[in-house]
């Protein structure tokens, strides 16, 4: 007992000083007080103060199944679990109001025992629960987790049932049991605390790689992945031999709308023209925001006619879009450029032909499409 307190309050520490350096996690800080009401909680269990002899029981298991419960609550909140306060929080007050009123009611400390045994093995199957949980991108050290705490909920129905039982088998006795849960308990305290821990930083990495690779304004990829993207979409479609179109994409009179309606409007324009362009658009399709008003799309598996029609699409909905911000008929209008990107050319080159395409239809009067030379022609021009 002395040991789990121990292990439990360091481990509140150590996810102390991790958080510091890290961005707010609301899952880790209840982990955090999990650990550290539950490490108080074997220690007063383990020191049994005179002063509290009449109320030990009561004091150390309130504490340990309140630990228990922040635990589960981590959980719930890493995995963004909806009104689960609604179904733990009551479950919980049912709980304790079944093992105090056992207590008050002269139950044996045996009997206690198992009552507190089957509450933590429902809680743990819970949380094992949200673990094992079917969701995409779950992985394999979330299952460990969640497997543990299986084990956990196996450990303490086995000790429920011998603290209920005869007491014939020898490996079945209470003090056995007893043994058993506590060095199920710390190697599972080991493992499920840098668990956690490692949960925590590969979502604060994923967060940290999205946002590298993400516009926050737009949700589209920024010029860095764009252009990693339709690299990657390019050799690909050569060893397939597959065609890859691109389209460079620009808003028109984007700073008339900043001037005149404001700077929420202008970003307001430029999520709604990402939207409606997105929708336009086939799942493959990559697209992305280079900076400021211009964008670029890449459509692997696809030859010019299907780009111009593409485009075509992409510049009927935008004019389609519906902008609050702005007054009432306000249209907005996107030129482009497109071109078929060769086999053999770089991916510079063709952003090259695309953008040259896309100042030919800003020249003749934007709102329209218009198709870059060839790549010959482009060469010699």
């Amino acid at each position: 007992m002395l040991v789990l307190a121990i292990g439990n309050i360091c481990f509140a520490m150590l996810l102390a000083g991790y958080s510091r350096s890290s961005p707010p996690n609301p899952a880790m800080e209840l982990w955090q007080w999990a650990k550290l009401v539950q490490g108080c909680a074997h220690f007063v269990g383990w020191l049994r103060p005179d002063w509290l002899a009449p109320y030990i029981g009561m004091v150390a298991n309130t504490a340990l199944l309140v630990g228990v419960v922040l635990e589960a609550a981590a959980y719930c909140t890493f995995f963004d679990f909806q009104r689960w306060q609604r179904v733990l929080f009551p479950s919980v007050a049912l709980a304790l109001l079944v093992f105090h009123g056992a207590r008050a009611g002269g139950a044996s400390a045996a009997a206690l025992g198992v009552i507190m045994s089957l509450i933590i093995a429902l809680l743990s199957v819970a949380m094992a629960a949200v673990l094992l949980w079917p969701r995409a991108g779950a992985s394999i050290l979330q299952r460990i987790i969640g497997a543990n705490n299986f084990v956990l909920c196996l450990a303490m129905l086995l000790r429920a049932w011998s603290g209920m039982s005869s007491g014939d088998l020898p490996w079945l006795s209470v003090e056995a049991m007893q043994s058993f849960t506590y060095i199920t308990a710390y190697m599972i305290l080991i493992v499920n605390g840098f668990g956690f821990l490692l949960l925590c930083k590969e979502r604060d990495d994923s967060k940290m790689a999205l946002l590298a690779t993400i516009d926050s304004l737009t949700g589209l990829v920024n010029r860095r992945a764009f252009f990693e993207r339709i690299d990657s979409a390019r050799m690909l479609a050569s060893r397939q031999r597959h065609p890859v179109a691109l389209m460079m994409l620009d808003l028109d009179h984007f700073k008339r709308i900043n001037d005149r309606f404001g700077h929420a409007a202008g970003d307001e324009a430029l999520r709604v023209f990402a939207g409606a362009a997105l929708a336009a658009l086939r799942e493959p399709d990559i697209m992305g925001r280079l900076g400021g008003e211009e964008f670029a799309v890449a459509l692997p598996g696809t030859d010019l006619t299907g780009a111009l029609q593409a485009a075509e699409r992409v510049r009927v909905a935008v004019g389609a879009a519906h902008l609050p911000q702005c007054e009432a008929g306000y249209a907005m209008s996107v030129s482009i450029g497109v071109v078929a990107i060769d086999p053999d050319e770089h991916i510079n080159a063709a952003m090259a032909r695309a953008d040259h395409a896309l100042y030919v239809a800003k020249s003749a009067g934007r709102n329209r499409v218009e198709v870059g030379q060839p790549l010959r022609q482009a060469a010699r021009a």
